[in-house]
């Protein structure tokens, strides 16, 4: 595909665009359990769009050139400092989503122990089982080394005497989620900040999709744990406001309790000819849509219109919850103490549930096993959500019943004799295109039903559906005409 030697018509360009939408996810209307995350207002969505095109052009790589770009900025951060029990010593930036937060504590634990404890060559920090895979991508990114610790098998809760005993001289870090996403479920947190005050040592909290509604849900009556600055030993926190504060993508912050820490966050090159580079956060050059917009939707839906959002989302949560526990094949993993709601069976294959369920217009989400977490379906649950609850669950069980005489285990079966104990470092690229081929999956191109693709997928050792995973990613990406 080449620039178009004429350009085309303003019309013609939009018409395209709207045609290419065909096959992508319906992001209004409460049908997708994942991914998008919908207020259900119009309004919010008009005032969120004309902000960010307000900004569309400003950029907020030199605060000094657009002040009120620091000005929006520096707001949401004492909003997020007053909603998560900091104090006037808190600290934060605005980051693109939740990935580039947890990286940036990640960034920021390496370079304060550089510069506090320079004798660890080696930095480590720990994470139970069930940390956000960003935390995996910050240490492949800065070279820390991950300790994985396990956690409750029936809570899913971080195992507090695991992480304290994974201690080492090198550790530099520790983290908990509140909630973690897989599960919905808050760590510890109180008791991990006794250990972490105890060992001199930093405490994430990584609030990304939970910490923006956990404070409502406690208001709401909800039994929420402590988890933000108001407990001791908690050093930076981060939260999505693109989640369940409804703003458009990306939008997040990372907050800090005190400028001390915050400023390894920091980035500043002056070795070469052009201007010095200072950056705040991962990105150089950023718009200021995102900013302003976040700004906007925090300010036009207010504390009051939060609430209501917060009990329209827990009064679906609740009502989902029973729902599921009525549904004979089905059974909750863990506690859900926000939205985020994971379910599997031991009788039906959740994949068939999930294909069945797509021919009905829902997505609902696949997670695979790991650990003493079975193959899952996972829902995130927003507040348009409660007007379809009863119509989702009617449909769930429905397709419970028809994947029930559907086969499966075979593709699984087949997957550990064949691929299991393979190294996935010494397999050359036609042994993966073999792979791909097995699964049906050809030129990039996925089948209509992806039951025995997630069944091959759950049958494989971590590290070989990485690599496939990579292979099958490097095939998509490839212009086809």
């Amino acid at each position: 595909m080449r620039i178009p030697d004429n350009g085309l018509s303003r019309d013609e360009v939009l018409r395209r665009l709207e045609s290419y939408r065909v096959k992508d996810l319906a992001t209004k209307g409460g049908r997708t359990w994942a991914y998008v995350y919908d207020s259900g207002r119009a309004e919010v969505d008009a005032v969120a769009k004309q902000a960010y095109m307000m900004y569309l052009s400003e950029n907020a790589l030199d605060p000094t050139v657009y002040p009120s770009l620091l000005r929006l900025e520096t707001e949401l951060a004492a909003m997020a400092a007053a909603h998560l029990g900091g104090d006037g010593n808190t600290v934060g930036n605005f980051t693109s989503g939740g990935t580039e937060s947890c990286m940036l504590a990640v960034k920021t634990a390496r370079d304060l122990a550089r510069a506090k404890r320079p004798e660890i060559k080696e930095p480590e920090m720990i994470l139970p089982v069930t940390a956000h895979a960003a935390f995996h991508k910050a240490a492949h990114y800065f070279g820390v080394k991950k300790v994985i610790t396990p956690v409750d098998p029936v809570t899913f809760k971080a195992d507090v005497k695991a992480m304290e005993k994974a201690i080492t001289p090198n550790t530099i870090l520790l983290v908990a989620s509140a909630v973690s996403y897989a599960h919905g479920v808050v760590d510890p947190i109180p008791e991990l900040g006794r250990v972490a005050l105890r060992h001199d040592l930093l405490l994430h909290v990584d609030g990304c999709i939970g910490a923006f509604l956990l404070p409502y849900f406690r208001r709401l009556g909800a039994p929420v744990g402590d988890f933000d600055f108001s407990v001791p030993g908690v050093t930076s926190i981060s939260m999505d406001w693109h989640k369940y504060a409804y703003c458009p993508k990306g939008a997040s912050i990372i907050l800090y309790r005190n400028k001390a820490i915050r400023k390894h966050q920091f980035y500043a090159c002056a070795e070469w000819t052009g201007y010095t580079v200072i950056n705040s956060t991962i990105q150089s050059s950023k718009s200021g849509g995102p900013l302003a917009a976040a700004w906007a939707v925090l300010n036009f839906i207010g504390d009051d219109g939060y609430m209501e959002i917060a009990r329209r989302t827990y009064e679906a949560t609740i009502k989902i919850i029973k729902g599921l526990e009525g549904i004979k094949e089905i059974r909750l993993l863990g506690r859900p103490e926000l939205c985020l709601v994971a379910f599997t069976s031991d009788t039906v294959s959740v994949f068939h549930i999930i294909d069945e369920m797509k021919l009905k217009n829902w997505y609902i989400q696949p997670q695979l096993g790991y650990h003493d977490s079975k193959e899952n379906i996972h829902l995130s649950i927003s507040t348009v959500s409660l007007d379809r609850v009863d119509e989702m669950l009617a449909d769930l069980e429905d397709c419970v019943a028809r994947a029930k005489s559907l086969p499966f285990g075979q593709a699984e079966a087949m997957t550990r004799q064949a691929f299991a104990d393979l190294d996935p470092n010494q397999l050359t690229d036609e042994t993966f295109k073999e792979m791909l081929g097995l699964a049906g999956i050809q030129g990039g191109e996925l089948p209509q039903r992806m039951a025995e693709i997630n069944e091959m997928l759950n049958a494989l050792p971590a590290k070989l559906r990485e690599r496939l995973l990579i292979e099958f990613l490097n095939e998509l990406f490839v212009y086809r005409s």
